[in-house]
């Protein structure tokens, strides 16, 4: 994301947001021009989007957004200043992929549920300085992680408080945070992704099951299909025995088993 400085007022309150202003602004920029800070950030953003959305394919009620700017107030748009997360789900909304960024004042005063913001070494004093105040004071996302694609013990997250801001989320076993907003657990994972062996920030279910790319999901599948497959055949393999032992030729055998004539006499 930008470095460029987000302005964040002294003790900003629900009170003070003009997220409905009577003439909104028209004019609204959705693309700053500037790349993620590396590829390995695009990579890890796309995985969470990517990722998501093929575990809610069935699912007509959220909103993903990812390295796109949220609009919450007229002030904010006239100036510029703020860039959107690295990566925020917006729950119980319209699910419209048209949407070019989240603008809060045609979202009926909605923000982020769920927000992840991939540090680097030039933007984490902001995103766990005044980023992270922002959407906690203002924003009042429900759930915010940190993660910096480069650092593997990097992983942080916080749940909303009502009355005491965020807390720190504490991690299982594994070192994963829950997100209570998805139902999902928030973890780290080792493995290949595009061209890139590294450790990524990936979703888990309730059970501890990794969620899936849509790639991951039909080679999933195919391994499956390939062990069922094998695990018959071999049963059929097995069954040969007993059939030869009944008087049956290696013909009948292949006939009755549905295996070749090679296949019976291996």
């Amino acid at each position: 994301m930008s470095t460029e400085t987000t302005k964040v007022p002294p003790n900003p309150t629900n009170d003070s947001l003009d997220w409905q202003p009577p003439m909104p602004p028209t004019d609204l920029i959705f693309d700053d021009g500037e790349p993620l800070e590396s590829n390995r950030h695009r990579v890890a953003m796309n995985l969470l989007i990517r990722s998501l959305k093929h575990y809610w394919a069935e699912r007509n009620d959220f909103f993903i957004g990812g390295n796109m700017f949220v609009y919450y107030s007229s002030k904010q748009a006239r100036n510029r200043d703020f860039k959107g997360p690295d990566f925020f789900v917006a729950l119980d909304v319209p699910h419209d992929p048209t949407r070019l960024g989240w603008v809060v004042w045609e979202e009926n005063g909605r923000y982020p549920d769920m927000i992840v913001e991939l540090l680097s070494d030039s933007t984490e004093s902001q995103d766990l300085g005044e980023k992270k105040q922002l959407y906690e004071r203002v924003f009042k996302t429900k759930d915010y992680f940190v993660f910096h694609p480069f650092k593997v013990n990097s992983l942080q997250g916080w749940h909303l408080d009502s009355d005491n801001g965020y807390q720190p989320i504490n991690p299982n076993p594994q070192g994963w945070l829950w997100c209570q907003s998805l139902s999902l657990w928030v973890g780290t994972w080792n493995g290949m992704v595009e061209d890139d062996n590294a450790v990524w920030l990936r979703f888990y279910d309730e059970e501890g099951n990794v969620v899936l790319l849509p790639e991951e999901a039909e080679q999933q599948r195919a391994d499956t299909e390939q062990q069922r497959a094998d695990a018959e055949r071999q049963a059929r393999l097995n069954a040969i025995p007993q059939l030869r032992k009944m008087g049956l030729s290696t013909e009948q055998i292949a006939q009755a088993l549905s295996l070749s004539v090679e296949e019976v006499n291996e």
